[in-house]
């Protein structure tokens, strides 16, 4: 049941030496295509990492070697208008993806279809890391990769088979997502601490990599300072200036 699927999906960051062949791979973007797309303009391409050469870079820039180099298969994720620019000039005219609109079309184009491939690749059997570590070194990896202005990355995937099945992290309960007919302010003094107590259970209890913490201190140190600030100026570069 596809509904059980999403549910039991866990993080893979050690696979079996089995690659996945190209016919594999081309049928499961074939599936993430078909996720919903914002005016159907399909802001999207992948970079599919054959190269044993560049996918050691990919590692070494991404501080990412773990998953990158064990998996069966390594996509990169990528905005893209080139596409549609080229699209715009078989009529002679131009576009303009310069504004804030835009990047967020790409975005969610990108992320939509990227979840598509994950859903297909584990109802395959196959396990899936989503690797935002492509974000330490934008510039480089776009140079690796020959990416044109216009396509910029914004997260790679491993897929492959899971050298061992991974336990599921309990999510927030339902209750701290859904606000019915407007955001309930209350809420969260009594929901937190409860998830608090769960997810350190679960830190404590899990197969491998136990530890004693709590999820609302692990975000509060997350987010107290700026990530990648650099993500603007290198956006801009690639044509997404946010005007």
């Amino acid at each position: 049941m596809v509904i059980n699927l999403l549910k039991s999906h866990a993080s893979v960051r050690d696979y079996k030496d089995i690659p996945l062949t190209k016919e594999d791979v081309a049928e499961l973007v074939q599936a993430g295509q078909h996720a919903a797309s914002s005016n159907f303009v399909q802001a999207y391409s992948v970079i599919y990492v054959t190269d044993d050469t560049k996918r050691q870079q990919l590692a070494h820039l991404a501080k990412n070697p773990r998953q990158i180099l064990s998996a069966g298969a390594v996509l990169i994720f990528c905005a893209d208008f080139y596409r549609l620019q080229k699209a715009a000039e078989l009529h002679s005219k131009q576009i303009d993806y310069s504004h804030a609109e835009s990047t967020l079309v790409a975005t969610v184009d990108v992320s939509l279809f990227a979840q598509n491939v994950a859903i297909a690749a584990e109802s395959k059997g196959y396990g899936i890391c989503y690797i935002g570590g492509v974000r330490n070194a934008p510039e480089e990896i776009s140079d690796l990769f020959h990416l044109p202005e216009g396509v910029a990355p914004m997260f790679a995937m491993t897929i492959g088979i899971p050298e061992e099945e991974n336990e599921v992290k309990p999510r927030l309960p339902v209750e701290a997502i859904i606000h019915e007919n407007g955001y309930d302010l209350t809420k969260y003094d009594e929901i937190l601490p409860a998830y608090d107590d769960t997810m350190n259970a679960y830190y404590q209890s899990r197969g491998s990599n136990q530890k004693d913490s709590l999820w609302s201190t692990q975000m509060a140190d997350f987010l107290a300072e700026p990530r990648r600030t650099y993500m603007k100026e290198f956006l801009a570069k690639r044509g997404f200036t946010f005007n």
